[in-house]
């Protein structure tokens, strides 16, 4: 497995452990997170923040499963496969996340769909 599959997992563990603080972690500062069409969804670890946070808190069966993934230099997508989240009512039970790491700990760029 290589570093930036490792990284995206343990990304993944915090995020279905829904452990706020570790999750963040895994993202540079100045992360911006778009859509596939390159709209700015959130950006920085604030962003990302306000809207895990009340995702967490609000979600105890929360998880998400890697159903299908594509690495390719420091590029992975991950096909996800959403479940038990209770807020907000626009996130897919099913989404494309790409993840780009910059460096070897943490990842500066996420697009879903």
């Amino acid at each position: 497995m290589s570093a930036i599959a490792e990284l995206i997992d343990a990304q993944v563990e915090a995020y279905r452990a829904r452990d706020l603080d570790k999750f963040l972690s895994f993202f540079a500062h100045d992360v911006v997170v778009t859509d596939f069409d390159g709209n700015v969804l959130m950006e920085g670890v604030e962003g990302i923040k306000a809207n895990y946070e009340p995702l967490f808190a609000n979600s105890p069966n929360l998880t998400v499963e890697i159903t299908s993934r594509i690495e390719t230099g420091q590029f992975i997508i991950d096909l996800e496969h959403l479940e038990g989240f209770n807020n907000p009512p626009h996130i897919p039970a099913a989404r494309i996340s790409s993840q780009r790491r910059q460096t070897d700990d943490q990842v500066t760029r996420q697009g879903a769909q």
